[in-house]
Formats: C-alpha cells, sequence, structure tokens
C-alpha cells in the first residue's frame, strides 16, 4: 500500500494518542465490574481516598444515578459520598453511607442529611433517594454504594464529598482518620453533559463530629432514621480530579494498538 493511503491510519494513531484518549485509557474507574443491571455512562476517578464515582445523569428527569466506590480504612469500617449544593464541605452535606462493620453480610446503606458539624441521627435526604444498595464485591475490599437521587431540575454542577472511616460501633460509623487526604476529599461533580471535574474552592479542613446512626442493621438496600452512638465525617478541601470519562464503546488501548498495527503494516 502506498505511503499516503497510510496516512489515515496514522492521524487515526495520533489522535488516540491525545491527552483525552490517555486519560480515558489510564482511568482505573473504567475497569469496574458492576452486577448486571448496573450500569454507568460517566466515570471518574475522585483525587482522594483511591475512590472512584460512576453516574448517569438524565437531565429530562432530573435524576442522578450513581455507584460510589471506595475502600473502608481498615476492613469492618464505613465509606460515604454526598453532595453539598450549599457549601463545600461537610455541613449541607446530602450523604449516602454503606456501613460494613463485623458481619459477613451485605453493608447497611444509610441517608444523612447533614446540618452541621454535630450530625445526629440518620436521616432523610434534601434529595429524594431510591434504588439504595451496597456491596463488598469491589477489588480490594472496596465498598459499592448505588442510589438514586431526584435532583432540582436544571442543576448542571454540584460539590461532592467522600469519606472513609475504619470501624463502625452500635451501627454508627466511628471517628475517622483526620490525615490530609481524608481532609481533602472534595471536588466539583459536573452532571451537565458529563464533563470535567473541577476543584471546589478554599477546603475547611476543621474536624468534624460524623453521622449517628444506630438500631437494627438494615440490609443490602436499607435506609434508616435510626439514632445511635455519636461519629464523624470529615469537611474536606480538593484538588482537580483525573476528568469524567466516558466508558461506553471500545477502550482507547485496544483502539490505539489496531491503528498502530495498520500503520505498521500498511508500510
Amino acid at each position: 500500500m502506498a505511503a499516503s493511503s497510510a496516512m489515515p491510519l496514522l492521524v487515526v494513531a495520533l489522535l488516540l494518542a491525545s491527552p483525552a484518549a490517555t486519560r480515558l485509557a489510564s482511568a482505573a474507574c473504567a475497569s469496574e465490574k458492576f452486577p448486571a443491571g448496573r450500569s454507568y455512562a460517566t466515570c471518574e476517578d475522585l483525587p482522594k481516598l483511591a475512590a472512584s464515582l460512576h453516574w448517569t445523569y438524565d437531565a429530562a428527569k432530573s435524576s442522578l444515578s450513581v455507584a460510589f466506590v471506595a475502600a473502608p480504612a481498615a476492613p469492618g469500617g464505613w465509606v460515604a459520598w454526598g453532595l453539598n449544593p450549599t457549601g463545600e464541605g461537610m455541613t449541607g452535606a446530602q450523604a449516602l453511607v454503606a456501613l460494613k462493620g463485623s458481619g459477613s453480610g451485605a453493608p447497611t446503606v444509610k441517608t444523612y442529611n447533614i446540618s452541621g458539624y454535630a450530625v445526629g441521627a440518620s436521616s432523610p435526604l434534601d434529595f429524594p433517594a431510591t434504588d439504595l444498595a451496597a456491596d463488598a464485591a469491589g477489588a480490594g475490599g472496596k465498598i459499592r454504594v448505588y442510589g438514586k437521587l431526584q435532583l432540582p431540575k436544571g442543576m448542571k454542577a454540584v460539590n461532592q464529598v467522600w469519606q472513609v472511616g475504619s470501624s463502625v460501633t452500635g451501627g454508627a460509623p466511628d471517628k475517622h482518620a483526620f490525615g490530609a487526604d481524608n481532609l481533602a476529599a472534595k471536588s466539583k461533580l459536573v452532571l451537565a453533559g458529563g464533563g470535567k471535574a473541577k476543584a471546589a474552592g478554599a477546603p475547611a479542613v476543621s474536624p468534624a463530629a460524623a453521622p449517628e446512626a444506630g438500631g437494627p442493621a438494615a440490609g443490602a438496600s436499607g435506609s434508616g432514621s435510626d439514632s445511635g452512638a455519636a461519629s464523624s465525617m470529615a469537611p474536606s478541601g480538593g484538588k482537580t480530579p483525573n476528568g469524567a470519562v466516558s466508558v461506553a464503546g471500545v477502550s482507547a488501548p485496544a483502539l490505539l494498538v489496531m491503528a498502530l498495527v495498520g500503520f505498521l503494516v500498511a508500510v
């Protein structure tokens, strides 16, 4: 084949080597395998605590389906993720918390409308939450928290926060560590178009009391309004995370290899 005929293949190879394609290829979140019936249009490797977020946003219905993936700080711990429409830290966050505890069952999911550093008992969210569930089938001991949130019409971006803890007592998350990564676990989630998430503003790094919860453990898809022992989730500050990536279609590494092989054969 003439060299001129091979030029389109070279162009494809160069496009696949672009920063956007490289980001897609390197996004660990794209390799997450969910149970049948759970799939998400977009995923993002969050910048702290080795966590990731997978989501599908239906703008017409203003609904956000999410899967948050993170490992507790120790076996038997907890993980939490939430949206904060009013600020950049913990106060105002609408959080989903998955509690693993010492049992062998699926993690329990509870919701917390956090109005201050002393957050009190589990409570309903300002964003109606449905389809709540969790499993502990993620690689490396990770917990995966699932849910669907009904967001206000026209919302295009919102602050998000996340956290992990090492233990659960009486159905409530115990206090987490206050290391740099714990205090920097936040960013802005861009909903419209599944675009790149942006760093939130200056962090608030004061330690905070965590959610309280208690009562009998729920199943894999429970949310509760139980009260119990006090515990803590940290406020956080952030840095710009990796860009969100689409997880549909053929992976960038596969396309890149195909294009390069075709080019080498052609010349």
